[in-house]
């Protein structure tokens, strides 16, 4: 609309077209809970995206939905998309398990579909879960749009048997947290700032990246819509769980190059499987800095150099966050070259405009 409302139309669970091919770049968010509800729309879909994408893993939720039935093929690697759904009988039992240690999307992909069948399903975490804000984001806009889902000491997820989903008319979506990030760190490094559209009531887990720039020595005020960053007299090292925020940590990694000391973040092993290998490409990264970098499985050390090497080229690895995370090296009076800026078009494009303008100002 005019006012920059979106209006929906819903298909009342139930797509029209019954038999696409969908091409969808890198976003594993897209991916993965569009396969579970294609696996329950009666219907014939080809899955696809960039080579990234068919490197990044599927298997745990293609096995989940095999458990109800689903008919899906894998049409390369095993394991891995591109997918094609076919389409099947459902067969709902009681219960569905899934591995919750690789990624959260996974959960939450059966999560949103099961209210699809409109039957009661409980499905049972194997293993440790991750990212455990990111359900909580899944569960809180499901509730909104009329489907309450029972959860059991993160071991177990109750879905009711109901009507389905039933449109709450109109919702409020926040401003990303994750996005939010990059503005707050430029706050500690160069002076104040206030990012908007989201506060102190915000359901997004990333919102305690704020807690981690606290601890670094940032001042920070969470208000009822906005958060406001200082400059930090001194950034500090911190040695950090980043389970809870693992697309915010990328930010405290780059933090890290003007913090006393080393900076440890770690239980970050989801980085693995996004848009790069990012636990590989930002020792990279930081190295070309001059930063002394051990990383682990799970986990990166960061140690900053006496004086950050000035003019490096920074690769980015068609991953949007390497993009952002990097650009803040510059707010220190330090020349940088991003590759291939236009990576960041998959969830902010105007960044850069954005980031110019807070310079300006």
């Amino acid at each position: 609309k005019e006012n920059g409302d979106i209006l929906i139309q819903g298909a009342r669970g139930q797509f029209k077209n019954k038999s696409a091919e969908i091409f969808l770049g890198n976003a594993g968010t897209a991916f993965r809970p569009l396969t579970a509800a294609l696996a329950f729309s009666q219907g014939d879909y080809m899955l696809s995206g960039v080579p990234r994408m068919h490197e990044r893993p599927i298997k745990d939720l293609v096995d989940s939905l095999l458990q109800l039935n689903a008919d899906i093929t894998y049409l390369n690697e095993e394991g891995y998309p591109p997918l094609r759904i076919s389409s099947s009988e459902i067969i709902i039992n009681s219960s569905v398990k899934i591995r919750g240690d690789i990624s959260s999307q996974f959960l939450t992909a059966l999560l949103m579909a099961i209210p699809l069948t409109k039957k009661e399903v409980s499905i049972e975490i194997v293993g440790d879960l991750i990212s455990k804000p990111y359900i909580d984001i899944t569960l809180n806009l499901m509730n909104r749009f009329g489907v309450q889902v029972k959860k059991i000491d993160w071991q177990y997820f109750v879905i009711p048997g109901s009507g389905g989903y039933v449109s709450p008319g109109e919702i409020f979506v926040e401003g990303d947290a994750s996005s939010a990030s990059y503005f707050l760190a430029a706050g500690a490094l160069a002076g104040d700032i206030e990012v908007k559209g989201i506060g102190k009531n915000s359901i997004q887990g990333d919102i305690k990246f704020t807690e981690a720039l606290t601890l670094m020595g940032a001042e920070i005020q969470i208000l009822e819509g906005s958060i406001k960053a200082s400059k930090a007299s001194t950034l500090q090292a911190i040695n950090l769980d980043c389970n809870h925020i693992p697309d915010a940590a990328m930010t405290l990694a780059v933090l890290a190059l003007f913090a006393n000391g080393t900076t440890k973040l770690h239980n970050i092993g989801s980085w693995r499987v996004k848009e790069t290998d990012r636990i590989k490409a930002m020792a990279t990264e930081l190295k070309k800095l001059g930063a002394e970098v051990v990383e682990g499985e799970d986990f990166i050390e960061i140690t900053p150099p006496l004086h950050i090497k000035e003019n490096i080229e920074i690769d980015t690895y068609d991953d949007h966050r390497m993009a952002m995370c990097f650009s803040l090296v510059s707010l220190k009076n330090i020349p940088i070259i991003i590759n291939d800026p236009a990576c960041v078009n998959k969830t902010f494009p105007t960044y850069f405009e954005v980031l110019e303008s807070i310079v300006k100002t």
